[in-house]
């Protein structure tokens, strides 16, 4: 039922001590400045003394994100508890190397200088984040900030809040506590935390929020990233076989109640085993236990966390039936329970909701293909490009199709895979936003760059200075020529000509 769980039946708003929005960014700008003096390796530290404390409390938090979300216990433990323990032992082992300054080469036209590139904190940080998995979003986001030197200003969504929770477990790292301050509220919340200009905006949800993000900070010139909803395609060739791809198929799809930005939402099966794969899939969806309540960790599939959401699963599979679709498994949910079965259809074509649209249910949509192109045709038929699923044992067709394929991520043989190495960035194209999580370019997404070049002092005067004369133009030119003209002696030319243009650099007008 809707409102059978204690931590849903509050409606969250701003809770901030009694404190304005704008005391709480000033406090964070004072926090940044404050800790601007920490070495990186003291914020390392504090990353080690929360990746500690979340693996001592793992069945606390376990049990608080089951309580609010829905998820069973192994869903819950999987992807909020390794999921962020691995990102931050990511942290600690290539933090360094990714932060590091950088030496760049600099040009024979610059030569004698030194150039680098710094990358240097935005200073408070704000970051809005889903319901779906609460905990993994929040840790992720405030750790590879907060590494990058940065203070934030962390708004977890209202349907989903885990009051308390996030505080309690960067206790354990006081100077990290002290950078991260949590703001609970609803969207109106989130506006209002948009106008105390942050430096920069990290948004993980759906895209009608996160069009309106994007407009507010338009506004005010404030950076924003954004990961918003897929669409997954899942592409099955005939010589995958039966038994691997078909449980891929019902982890990718039904994995948190199918809650998932990543979760396999388009199923596209070789025509020549489409029938056969999917008698195999009904019968190992017959086998999956959906339970709520789940103590022992046998359960593989929780409820669902809001009724909207449960309501779009509604829309969509009556969408579907109404225009042709075959139910294989499962039933239409009831419009009060939030306990909702896998559903499967067949028979799907393009022009229905659940094809089109992101749903964000357990509900897998199947549709056979003939050949690889007709498949990457498919698949890319989509305004969404998140991720996608690839099964087939030909390595050069795996190929082929991973790079035709319009998403941000593939994983080969898996599903949600390319999402589960902390190394590698995550996030897509089209209207599942741009930007990335996570990896190298995840972690300097946190910061901005500043390019750095080095000179000599003294009284010599640049070639490209005033004065400009007839004489100095003459010499650009045959330094122009020298330098871009291939020769076997290009490199004497080039010292040649640039030496008579220095020298004439230095004579007064």
């Amino acid at each position: 039922m809707l409102f059978d769980h204690p931590y849903q039946v509050k409606k969250w708003t701003k809770s901030i001590g009694g404190r304005s929005l704008k005391q709480v960014f000033n406090e964070a700008q004072a926090a940044y400045v404050q800790q601007r003096g920490l070495t990186l390796d003291e914020r390392l530290g504090q990353i080690r003394a929360v990746k500690k404390a979340i693996l001592a409390r793992r069945e606390s938090i376990v049990e608080r994100v089951m309580a609010e979300v829905g998820k069973s216990r192994t869903d819950a433990l999987i992807a909020e508890i390794i999921g962020a323990v691995d990102w931050l032992e990511w942290l600690e082992r290539r933090a360094r190397k990714v932060l590091a300054d950088e030496k760049v080469p600099t040009p024979i036209t610059l030569l004698g200088k030194k150039s680098r590139l710094y990358h240097e904190p935005f200073g408070v940080v704000l970051i809005i984040c889903p319901w779906n998995y609460p905990f993994h979003n929040a840790i992720t986001g405030i750790a590879a900030a907060y590494v990058a030197g940065n203070a934030v200003i962390y708004k977890p969504s209202e349907h989903a809040p885990c009051q308390g929770l996030v505080e309690d477990i960067i206790a354990a790292a006081p100077l990290l506590h002290a950078a991260v301050k949590v703001v609970y509220g609803d969207g109106k919340t989130g506006s209002e935390l948009i106008e105390q200009r942050p430096g920069k905006i990290f948004f993980t949800g759906s895209c009608a929020t996160g069009e309106k993000i994007m407009q507010q900070a338009a506004r005010h010139l404030i950076p924003v990233e954004l990961e918003l909803g897929g669409k997954d395609p899942m592409i099955v060739f005939a010589d995958a076989g039966l038994k691997r791809p078909v449980a891929g198929a019902l982890w990718g799809a039904f994995t948190n109640a199918g809650q998932s930005c990543s979760a396999v939402e388009r199923l596209l099966v070789e025509d020549s085993v489409h029938d056969a794969f999917v008698a195999k899939l009904v019968e190992e969806a017959g086998k999956l236990k959906v339970a709520e309540g789940d103590s022992k960790g046998d359960v593989d599939i929780g409820r669902m966390t809001v009724g909207f959401q449960r309501d779009k699963v509604v829309e969509h599979v009556k969408d579907a039936l109404a225009k042709g679709a075959k139910l294989v498994f499962g039933q239409i949910p009831a419009t009060f329970d939030l306990l909702v079965k896998p559903i499967i259809l067949t028979n799907v074509t393009p022009d229905m909701l659940v094809w089109r649209d992101e749903t964000f249910g357990p509900v897998l949509p199947v549709m056979r293909f003939g050949d690889e192109g007709e498949a990457v045709k498919l698949a890319n038929d989509s305004d969404y490009g998140l991720c996608a699923s690839v099964f087939t044992a030909d390595k050069s067709r795996a190929d082929r199709v991973t790079r035709a394929l319009e998403v941000g991520g593939v994983s080969v043989n898996n599903v949600n895979m390319s999402e589960g190495n902390p190394g590698l960035p995550f996030g897509g194209y089209k209207r599942s936003g741009f930007g990335k999580l996570r990896g190298p370019e995840g972690l300097l997404g946190f910061t901005r760059s500043k390019s750095v070049l080095i000179d000599v002092t003294g009284d010599k005067i640049e070639a490209n200075w005033y004065p400009y004369t007839s004489g100095k133009y003459e010499r650009f030119q045959r330094f122009i020529h020298a330098l871009y003209t291939s020769h076997w002696a290009r490199l004497v030319r080039i010292a040649w000509t640039g030496l008579r243009l220095e020298a004439f650099s230095q004579k007064p007008r």
